[in-house]
């Protein structure tokens, strides 16, 4: 099952893809997370359903300083996951 989530709110600047990184790598998860222009972070994260929840709840809760707003989600073609690896940050030096 492949997804992808947007996440409103204060998620810049503020270690929260790091979070995202380290929750998904530690749920054996596939993707990716980045920041978007207009100050939002993106996921996609493929996996099984129910590890997938579990990444929705900590992206929810967030990272210490963040402030989450909004989680929007939709699914992706599973074959998705052919393009992704082990989760990554993306456009992090």
């Amino acid at each position: 099952m492949v997804r992808y989530y947007l996440v409103k709110g204060r998620v810049q600047g503020v270690g929260y893809r790091w979070f995202v990184h380290r929750e998904a790598a530690e749920l054996g998860l596939r993707g990716w997370v980045r920041n978007t222009d207009a100050g939002d972070v993106e996921v996609v994260a493929s996996g099984e359903a129910g590890l997938l929840a579990e990444l929705k709840a900590a992206l929810r809760k967030g990272s210490r300083g963040s402030r989450v707003d909004a989680v929007m989600e939709q699914d992706l073609a599973d074959e998705e996951d052919a393009k992704l690896g082990p989760f990554e940050i993306e456009g992090a030096w």
